[in-house]
């Protein structure tokens, strides 16, 4: 078996806890990391009004509010501001660093720029974490049959069993493919 950096993507319904999941997984690592993940917003009464991106160094930017100007999903406009000036560059490429991607979505890939640099660490050295769509536009379709990635659907049932089991995945820097 090759030994290559692992590229594991998460998928599964909206609530399965993939970022959840993600997010303890880098808690457990002693790897560096880089990258982002998603986090939902709430309103008055809880009910969710958007999307905010925040960095693994801890910096945050909204994505996403319902009534948004620009690219739409849903009922919620797409401000690509933060993804792009903030949160792109911390998914570079390079050797011995876990890139986080949370997600790789369809709000996501109305920026250029994030489906080069996708498609640019899916290519590199580093080992990959993240979250993709189950559906959508033909780069996410791309991304989940891309050559080396291991595309894992996240359920309530194996959710917490698969914490374990991406950890050792990763710490080994081993993976089969």
């Amino acid at each position: 078996m090759e030994t290559r950096p692992p590229k594991i993507l998460l998928t599964g319904p909206p609530g399965c806890g993939k970022t959840t999941l993600i997010r303890k997984i880098v808690q457990l690592l002693e790897i560096p990391a880089g990258g982002f993940y998603t986090e939902e917003v709430r309103g008055a009464g809880g009910r969710r009004t958007g999307f905010d991106v925040i960095t693994l160094d801890g910096r945050r930017g909204r994505l996403s509010e319902a009534g948004f100007p620009g690219p739409r999903v849903g009922r919620y406009g797409v401000d690509l501001q933060f993804l792009e000036n903030v949160a792109l560059s911390r998914i570079e490429p390079a050797p011995g660093i876990l890139i986080v991607i949370d997600e790789i979505g369809k709000m996501e890939c109305f920026s250029r720029r994030f489906v080069e640099t996708v498609g640019n660490v899916l290519a590199g050295s580093s080992a990959v974490l993240g979250t993709v769509a189950r559906g959508g536009s033909p780069f996410i379709k791309e991304v989940r049959s891309t050559p080396g990635v291991q595309l894992i659907e996240v359920t309530l049932q194996n959710r917490n069993r698969l914490t374990k089991e991406i950890v050792e995945i990763v710490e080994s820097g081993r993976w089969k493919g």
